[in-house]
């Protein structure tokens, strides 16, 4: 900072300060120049802030994330039209049989699962995303010709029938329980951190969102169910916020004050470490809530397959 000599009218001898531009070779900014610079650049930060977040960019080293080891349990596969039939060695076929058909958990994970809660087990793949699962059973016909070649081929009846999925294969529990013949026929039914829907508008906020709640209603039917007695139903859920579309926490949420029922705030260690957060306890039916913003924390869930088999019993 200068200052300079100024003489006022009367002649007294004045000092006045003056702030200079910063001066380099090439480039001159002044105080003005510097204010503009920041301003622009955090509105860019800000803008990049507001894009979509799918998947999650976070990641997370505090917690161990152990897995199962990956297995071949011993006993007899059958390829179907969808998926693989799978039945354990030890698995007792005189009666009726448990048949877990589970959704985007691989082959082998599901197979171990089924082995250590002695259960056939139907594994279907089939991509990514709940839209490819969803039209997998876009015929209504689909869901109850594959049960009735697996029984054919096992040699024997299902029941109870479990569906279960993971992630995205909760897409097509959904669509195979809109139809009222498939709905009666399955009794149990296990969504692993894989309830979403749509934003109301396409995007959330600003602060409470609004969900597109079609998608939900299915669930909601079955969860009335579960706590009247009639089915059991098991959700469970992490913290992660995928941005584009509603998170399993939020799906959660609309679900339970649907129902009227509150949380309660837990704090203990669930399957394969996972950190559980809250849970509710309504009849048969239960929803555990997660902690867990990333990508392992999800995975955390699908490697708990084996223990959330037990809680469906």
């Amino acid at each position: 900072m200068n200052t300079e000599r100024t003489q006022s009218r009367k002649g007294e001898k004045r000092e006045r300060r003056v702030f200079p531009s910063f001066e380099f070779p090439i480039f001159r900014f002044s105080l003005l120049n510097l204010c503009l610079s920041v301003f622009v650049c955090g509105s860019s930060l800000l803008l990049q802030a507001q894009q979509g977040q799918n998947p999650s960019p976070m990641v997370e080293h505090t917690r161990a994330h152990p897995r199962l080891e990956r297995q071949t349990p011993p006993g007899r596969r059958e390829a179907l039209e969808l998926g693989t039939l799978f039945l354990p060695e030890t698995l007792k076929r005189k009666g009726t049989v448990p048949l877990l058909i589970f959704f985007h958990g691989g082959a082998w994970l599901p197979e171990v699962a089924a082995a250590r809660n002695r259960m056939a087990v139907i594994s279907v793949q089939v991509g990514a995303g709940s839209g490819v699962y969803a039209r997998a059973f876009a015929d209504a016909a689909r869901f109850p010709k594959l049960l009735a070649e697996a029984e054919a081929k096992a040699g024997v009846k299902f029941h109870p029938v479990i569906l279960g999925g993971w992630s995205a294969g909760c897409g097509a529990i959904r669509e195979i329980l809109k139809q009222p013949e498939n709905y009666a026929r399955v009794d149990r039914v296990l969504a692993i951190d894989g309830i979403h829907t749509g934003y109301v508008g396409g995007k959330p906020g600003p602060q409470e969102s609004q969900l597109e709640t079609e998608n939900l209603e299915i669930w909601l039917q079955y969860a009335r169910d579960a706590i009247a007695g009639r089915k059991r139903l098991v959700i469970t859920h992490s913290e992660i916020f995928p941005g584009t579309f509603a998170s399993t926490t939020e799906t959660a949420d609309y679900i339970l004050g649907q129902l009227a029922v509150k949380r309660c705030a837990v704090a203990k260690w669930g399957p394969m470490q996972t950190q559980q957060l809250s849970e509710v306890r309504q009849g048969r039916f239960l929803l555990i809530g997660y902690a867990g913003n990333s990508a392992p924390d999800h995975v955390d869930q699908l490697h708990s397959l084996p223990d959330y088999l037990k809680w469906l019993r």
